[in-house]
């Protein structure tokens, strides 16, 4: 019994306190006492503990830690990361409309150029009035490239190709647009690139200040355009000046409502239901530049038929 005891009392330190579960905090500076006879030493790290026999949750050995500090919140993913990720994503939607835009200016651009070169070169001029069938070429070859653009993902996404084919794609419609405008006056085909600036101008403004969603309306859009082509129909059927006119203006309606559409769709944002990838850059561009050569097609129209 004595020996038990003066082998549990022999070690390098005091024994443990007794335990209390009445134990007021206390700083515990750590004591260090040996086991029975054998080599096991039990060292207790320093620290504050509430029950200094039996520490629920020990400090690391060796370290300063105190009970009172307060674990950081747990979140899925800091804040910082959060916030970089936000940025990230803004500036990616940004470069894509700046390159967007830059594009169809360029394309613009160099459609006006073909279609004045049609205007005031007196030799192609009377060429396309001779041969009709480059205006039906065009339309077919500007036809085939829009599917291509629109269904081939590869097509459209692939660094030069897509490029390539978009080049492609601004030659055929403008010299297109270029064979057609042949058909009316200089003086209304200048009105018209005036109007469909000033109108396309109009309708990017609204929809970039604009909080209304367009994206919703997609299947609204997809009625009317196909209630705008039974109408089309019938003005085949129906040959009347006065209804070409109103079938000018519905088009101009229409496809001022598509510019807003697809510039919603760019733009993206918190108010948008639908955007476009910034991937998809090409196809982008491609829908703009359709809707505005489109408007300036029946604002044509349009204006020739009243004049």
């Amino acid at each position: 019994m004595d020996q038990s005891s003066s082998s549990a009392n022999g070690g390098s330190g005091p024994s443990p306190p007794p335990y209390s579960p009445h134990c007021e905090e206390n700083s515990y500076t750590g004591t260090l006492y040996q086991v029975g006879k054998g080599n096991i030493v039990v060292v207790s790290p320093p620290g504050f503990y509430s029950n200094t026999a039996h520490p629920e949750h020990p400090a690391e050995f060796g370290g300063n830690q105190h009970h009172d500090q307060t674990p950081l919140p747990y979140s899925f993913g800091s804040q910082a990361e959060s916030d970089d990720s936000s940025f990230s994503n803004d500036a990616i939607r940004r470069g894509f409309i700046r390159k967007v835009y830059l594009t169809l200016m360029i394309q613009l651009l160099f459609t006006v150029g073909i279609i004045c070169a049609f205007l005031y070169w007196d030799t192609l001029r009377n060429w396309v009035w001779d041969n009709y069938w480059f205006s039906f070429t065009m339309m077919s070859v500007t036809l085939v490239l829009i599917v291509a653009l629109s269904c081939c993902g590869d097509v459209r996404r692939q660094v030069p190709l897509n490029f390539i084919a978009l080049g492609l794609f601004t030659l055929a419609e403008g010299l297109m647009l270029g064979s057609v405008a042949v058909y009316f006056d200089v003086e209304a085909v200048l009105w018209a690139m005036a109007a469909t600036a000033l109108v396309s101008f109009g309708m990017s403004l609204f929809a970039m200040q604009s909080k209304w969603d367009f994206t919703l309306g997609a299947g609204f859009m997809w009625a009317l355009a196909w209630s705008f082509i039974s109408f089309a129909l019938l003005c085949a059927i129906i040959r009347s000046q006065y209804i070409y006119i109103f079938f000018s203006f519905l088009g101009t309606l229409l496809f001022s409502l598509y510019l807003v559409f697809d510039t919603h769709l760019i733009l993206g944002g918190k108010h948008r239901n639908y955007e476009i990838s910034p991937e998809e850059y090409v196809f982008a561009t491609l829908n703009l530049y359709l809707d505005i050569t489109t408007l300036f097609l029946f604002i044509l129209q349009c204006i020739g038929l009243c004049r």
